[in-house]
Protein backbone atom coordinates (compact mmCIF):
# COMPACT_ATOMS: atom_id res chain seq x y z
CA UNK A 1 0.00 0.00 0.00
CA UNK A 2 1.32 3.42 -0.99
CA UNK A 3 2.31 5.48 2.03
CA UNK A 4 1.22 9.09 2.50
CA UNK A 5 3.92 11.50 1.33
CA UNK A 6 4.89 14.31 3.72
CA UNK A 7 7.03 17.43 3.52
CA UNK A 8 8.34 19.05 6.72
CA UNK A 9 9.26 22.76 6.81
CA UNK A 10 10.76 24.39 9.90
CA UNK A 11 13.97 26.32 10.54
CA UNK A 12 14.77 24.30 13.69
CA UNK A 13 16.71 21.22 12.58
CA UNK A 14 16.36 19.39 15.90
CA UNK A 15 12.59 19.69 15.72
CA UNK A 16 12.55 18.56 12.07
CA UNK A 17 14.59 15.48 13.04
CA UNK A 18 12.29 14.72 15.97
CA UNK A 19 9.13 15.05 13.87
CA UNK A 20 10.66 12.93 11.14
CA UNK A 21 11.50 10.18 13.63
CA UNK A 22 7.95 10.37 14.99
CA UNK A 23 6.27 10.07 11.60
CA UNK A 24 8.51 7.90 9.41
CA UNK A 25 7.34 4.54 10.76
CA UNK A 26 3.91 5.28 9.28
CA UNK A 27 4.49 7.94 6.60
CA UNK A 28 7.04 8.74 3.89
CA UNK A 29 8.91 12.01 4.44
CA UNK A 30 9.92 13.10 0.94
CA UNK A 31 11.53 16.43 1.80
CA UNK A 32 12.54 18.83 4.57
CA UNK A 33 13.05 22.59 4.26
CA UNK A 34 14.18 25.40 6.56
CA UNK A 35 12.46 28.34 4.87
CA UNK A 36 9.26 29.05 2.95
CA UNK A 37 10.91 30.06 -0.30
CA UNK A 38 12.86 26.79 -0.62
CA UNK A 39 9.65 24.91 0.17
CA UNK A 40 7.76 26.67 -2.63
CA UNK A 41 10.53 26.00 -5.16
CA UNK A 42 10.63 22.23 -4.58
CA UNK A 43 7.21 21.14 -3.32
CA UNK A 44 5.53 20.58 -6.70
CA UNK A 45 8.26 18.21 -7.89
CA UNK A 46 8.04 16.19 -4.66
CA UNK A 47 4.24 15.66 -4.97
CA UNK A 48 3.41 15.60 -1.24
CA UNK A 49 0.00 14.67 0.11
CA UNK A 50 0.55 16.80 3.22
CA UNK A 51 2.90 19.68 4.05
CA UNK A 52 3.64 20.24 7.75
CA UNK A 53 5.06 23.73 8.23
CA UNK A 54 5.81 26.35 10.86
CA UNK A 55 4.25 29.81 10.85
CA UNK A 56 7.53 31.60 11.58
CA UNK A 57 10.23 30.80 9.02
CA UNK A 58 12.97 32.94 7.44
CA UNK A 59 12.87 34.43 3.92
CA UNK A 60 9.16 33.59 3.53
CA UNK A 61 6.84 32.97 6.46
CA UNK A 62 4.63 29.89 6.67
CA UNK A 63 1.34 31.72 6.15
CA UNK A 64 2.55 33.18 2.86
CA UNK A 65 4.19 29.94 1.75
CA UNK A 66 1.10 27.91 2.63
CA UNK A 67 -1.24 30.18 0.70
CA UNK A 68 1.03 30.06 -2.35
CA UNK A 69 1.30 26.28 -2.12
CA UNK A 70 -2.48 25.95 -2.18
CA UNK A 71 -2.56 27.95 -5.41
CA UNK A 72 0.14 25.76 -6.95
CA UNK A 73 -1.20 22.50 -5.52
CA UNK A 74 -4.90 22.87 -4.60
CA UNK A 75 -5.17 19.26 -3.43
CA UNK A 76 -2.24 19.39 -0.99
CA UNK A 77 -3.17 19.45 2.71
CA UNK A 78 -1.46 21.94 5.04
CA UNK A 79 -0.89 21.35 8.74
CA UNK A 80 0.74 24.16 10.69
CA UNK A 81 3.00 23.04 13.53
CA UNK A 82 3.83 26.11 15.62
CA UNK A 83 4.68 27.58 18.99
CA UNK A 84 1.99 30.27 18.56
CA UNK A 85 -1.06 29.55 20.79
CA UNK A 86 -2.87 32.38 19.06
CA UNK A 87 -6.46 32.00 17.89
CA UNK A 88 -6.20 34.79 15.32
CA UNK A 89 -3.08 33.28 13.74
CA UNK A 90 -4.81 29.90 13.61
CA UNK A 91 -7.83 31.50 11.95
CA UNK A 92 -5.63 33.18 9.34
CA UNK A 93 -3.88 29.87 8.66
CA UNK A 94 -7.23 28.23 7.91
CA UNK A 95 -8.31 31.15 5.73
CA UNK A 96 -5.13 30.57 3.72
CA UNK A 97 -6.05 26.95 3.10
CA UNK A 98 -4.82 25.04 6.16
CA UNK A 99 -6.49 21.85 7.33
CA UNK A 100 -4.70 21.57 10.65
CA UNK A 101 -3.13 23.73 13.37
CA UNK A 102 -1.07 21.93 16.02
CA UNK A 103 0.96 23.44 18.84
CA UNK A 104 4.53 22.17 19.11
CA UNK A 105 4.01 21.60 22.81
CA UNK A 106 1.37 19.02 21.88
CA UNK A 107 3.04 17.61 18.78
CA UNK A 108 3.90 14.16 20.13
CA UNK A 109 0.32 13.42 21.13
CA UNK A 110 -1.59 15.37 18.47
CA UNK A 111 0.34 15.47 15.20
CA UNK A 112 -0.46 11.91 14.12
CA UNK A 113 -4.11 12.51 15.06
CA UNK A 114 -4.09 15.66 12.95
CA UNK A 115 -2.63 13.84 9.93
CA UNK A 116 -5.21 11.07 10.15
CA UNK A 117 -8.09 13.54 10.49
CA UNK A 118 -6.85 15.63 7.56
CA UNK A 119 -6.46 12.54 5.36
CA UNK A 120 -10.11 11.73 6.09
CA UNK A 121 -11.05 15.15 4.76
CA UNK A 122 -11.51 16.80 8.14
CA UNK A 123 -9.80 19.60 10.05
CA UNK A 124 -7.81 19.50 13.26
CA UNK A 125 -7.01 22.21 15.80
CA UNK A 126 -5.22 21.72 19.11
CA UNK A 127 -8.19 21.39 21.50
CA UNK A 128 -7.05 24.21 23.80
CA UNK A 129 -7.49 26.62 20.87
CA UNK A 130 -10.53 25.24 19.11
CA UNK A 131 -13.17 26.67 21.49
CA UNK A 132 -12.46 30.23 20.38
CA UNK A 133 -11.98 29.56 16.68
CA UNK A 134 -15.48 30.26 15.43
CA UNK A 135 -15.81 33.66 17.08
CA UNK A 136 -12.37 34.62 15.82
CA UNK A 137 -13.28 33.71 12.24
CA UNK A 138 -16.34 35.95 12.44
CA UNK A 139 -14.42 38.88 13.92
CA UNK A 140 -11.63 38.65 11.36
CA UNK A 141 -14.07 38.37 8.47
CA UNK A 142 -15.89 41.51 9.56
CA UNK A 143 -12.63 43.35 10.08
CA UNK A 144 -11.23 42.32 6.68
CA UNK A 145 -14.45 42.41 4.64
CA UNK A 146 -13.50 45.73 3.08
CA UNK A 147 -10.16 47.12 1.95
CA UNK A 148 -9.54 50.64 3.35
CA UNK A 149 -7.28 52.89 1.30
CA UNK A 150 -3.57 52.73 2.05
CA UNK A 151 -0.93 55.25 0.95
CA UNK A 152 1.44 54.31 -1.86
CA UNK A 153 4.34 53.92 0.59
CA UNK A 154 2.23 51.74 2.89
CA UNK A 155 1.34 49.52 -0.07
CA UNK A 156 5.03 49.20 -0.98
CA UNK A 157 5.94 48.25 2.59
CA UNK A 158 3.07 45.77 2.82
CA UNK A 159 3.96 44.16 -0.51
CA UNK A 160 7.53 43.52 0.65
CA UNK A 161 6.40 42.19 4.03
CA UNK A 162 4.06 39.75 2.27
CA UNK A 163 7.10 38.49 0.34
CA UNK A 164 8.56 37.45 3.69
CA UNK A 165 11.14 40.22 4.03
CA UNK A 166 12.21 41.56 7.43
CA UNK A 167 11.71 45.22 8.28
CA UNK A 168 15.44 45.77 7.81
CA UNK A 169 15.28 44.22 4.33
CA UNK A 170 12.24 46.33 3.46
CA UNK A 171 14.17 49.41 4.55
CA UNK A 172 17.10 48.49 2.29
CA UNK A 173 14.86 47.92 -0.74
CA UNK A 174 12.93 51.17 -0.28
CA UNK A 175 15.99 53.14 0.88
CA UNK A 176 14.36 54.28 4.09
CA UNK A 177 15.22 53.61 7.72
CA UNK A 178 13.96 50.53 9.61
CA UNK A 179 12.27 52.96 12.02
CA UNK A 180 10.27 54.42 9.11
CA UNK A 181 9.28 50.91 8.00
CA UNK A 182 8.10 50.16 11.54
CA UNK A 183 6.11 53.41 11.57
CA UNK A 184 4.33 52.47 8.32
CA UNK A 185 3.72 48.92 9.52
CA UNK A 186 2.12 49.89 12.81
CA UNK A 187 0.20 52.76 11.24
CA UNK A 188 -1.33 50.25 8.81
CA UNK A 189 -2.17 47.89 11.65
CA UNK A 190 -3.93 50.66 13.56
CA UNK A 191 -5.74 51.90 10.42
CA UNK A 192 -6.92 48.38 9.54
CA UNK A 193 -7.71 47.43 13.15
CA UNK A 194 -5.26 44.52 12.90
CA UNK A 195 -3.58 43.23 16.04
CA UNK A 196 -0.74 41.01 14.83
CA UNK A 197 1.92 40.86 12.14
CA UNK A 198 0.46 37.56 10.92
CA UNK A 199 -2.93 39.22 10.36
CA UNK A 200 -1.27 42.07 8.46
CA UNK A 201 0.52 39.60 6.16
CA UNK A 202 -2.73 37.73 5.56
CA UNK A 203 -4.50 41.02 4.80
CA UNK A 204 -1.81 41.81 2.23
CA UNK A 205 -2.23 38.39 0.63
CA UNK A 206 -6.02 38.69 0.58
CA UNK A 207 -6.13 42.16 -0.97
CA UNK A 208 -2.93 41.99 -3.02
CA UNK A 209 -4.55 42.71 -6.37
CA UNK A 210 -6.76 45.40 -4.86
CA UNK A 211 -4.09 47.33 -2.97
CA UNK A 212 -0.95 47.17 -5.16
Amino acid sequence: MKRTRLILADDHKLLIDAVRNLLEPEYEVVGTFSDGEALIKSAVDLSPDIVILDVNMPIMNGLTAGARLKKLMPKVKLIFLTMLPDIDTASEAFKGGASGYVLKSSAASELVKAIREVLRGGNFVTPSLSEGMFGSFVQNFKRMSSAPDLTLRQKEVLNLLVEGRSMKEVANVLRITPRTVAFHKYTMMEHLNIRSSAELITYGMRYGSATY
